[in-house]
């Protein structure tokens, strides 16, 4: 757009000259124009000193042309040339109509012609291929000739990155910490069947041990106890029902063995008896430190004396087949320190004796 000269700076006043008013209108009394706010008479007092080489032109009235007149208003009205103008009270102009018929085409106007709708076409092209913004860019970015939309998308890819390794960090904390959560829960188990098989080890070395310390007990008493009699058959059992037996059933053990068969102490202890007893044949009775009683019946002869000490393994008398029998043998029977009956064979195992 072509450029107007600035506008003189100060107070601007608009003058109707007197030979272009009908009927002498604005004129005072000495005939010449009187003076308004609207006047257009630039003075000394009006006009501020300017630089530069300037001269006012005399005004030679409306009638000369029109087109300076409507050209005079439109560039000052561009360029700013009434800015001081709200120091004043504002003055409305009316132009005649003659004067607004007459106004040049804006298209006839220096920089309003076709070259200025070009030259807004070529700044808009420009515009468009501008980039959007260059808020984002950075000197590295402008440097390295990065555009505006570049940046804008590598800061979009690096804050997806960001949020993508974000979210990684995350699941593998998780992941990790329910690693940790299974690792300390297969520990405690792997701990659980460890102090249960500690445990059960324990156990079975209590019970092994005991059981040794029961067998080294049993050998101790074995070596202390000793069988009544050799080369024997268990014939009758303790507790055995039958007629042969005057009390319905069998109260003791027996071995039957040839006549003549040593009969030893089982254990160390004093004849209490030794004779003749009824149905028992010969019967020798011997009473250990305990009270326990021990009955040798069926004998064919005795070999100890009553009040006679013996020890475990001495021989006490001979297998035969006096009083209420069938054939040769040693009924053995066991009675408590009370007088009670017990089964021979359950005593002697627990002797550590197994006839």
């Amino acid at each position: 757009m072509a450029s107007n000269k600035p506008a003189l700076e100060g107070p601007v006043a608009t003058v109707a000259p007197a030979d272009n008013l009908p009927y002498g209108h604005g004129l005072g009394e000495s005939g010449e124009a009187e003076r308004s706010w609207g006047e257009w008479n630039p003075t000394e007092e009006t006009v501020r000193p300017v630089r530069g080489r300037h001269r006012v032109a005399k005004q030679r009235g409306l009638a000369r042309s029109s087109t300076v007149l409507g050209v005079g208003v439109i560039a000052a009205v561009g360029a700013g040339g009434i800015a001081t103008a709200q120091d004043k009270p504002a003055v409305s102009i009316s132009l005649p109509d003659v004067i607004a018929d007459n106004l040049p085409d804006a298209t006839s106007l220096p920089g309003m012609g076709s070259s200025s709708t070009a030259e807004r076409d070529t700044a808009s092209e420009v515009l468009a291929q501008a980039p959007l913004t260059s808020a984002g860019l950075t000197a590295a970015d402008s440097e390295q000739g990065t555009t505006a939309g570049e940046a804008l998308r590598a800061r979009i890819l690096q804050q997806a990155e960001q949020q993508q390794a974000e979210a990684d960090a995350t699941q593998k904390a998780a992941t990790e910490t329910a690693a940790a959560v299974e690792a300390a829960s297969q520990a405690k188990k792997q701990q659980t069947a460890a102090e249960k098989e500690a445990a059960e080890a324990k156990a079975k070395a209590k019970a092994e041990a005991e059981a040794k310390a029961e067998a080294e007990r049993l050998a101790k008493l074995a070596a202390s106890y000793a069988l009544p009699t050799s080369s024997y058959t268990i014939t009758s059992t303790f507790g055995q029902a039958g007629s042969l037996w005057s009390s319905g059933q069998h109260t003791g053990l027996d071995f039957a063995a040839p006549t003549g068969t040593p009969v030893k102490a089982v254990h160390s202890g004093t004849v209490k008896s030794a004779g003749w007893s009824g149905s028992y044949g010969y019967r020798t009775v011997l009473e250990l430190d305990d009270g326990t009683e021990i009955w040798y019946a069926h004998q064919s002869s005795m070999t100890v004396t009553a009040g006679q000490k013996v020890s475990t393994g001495d021989v006490i008398g001979r297998v035969g087949a006096t009083g209420n029998v069938t054939g040769p043998h040693l009924h053995l029977e066991v009675h408590t320190a009370g007088g009670a009956g017990v089964d021979p064979m359950a005593w002697l195992n627990g002797k550590g004796i197994n006839p």
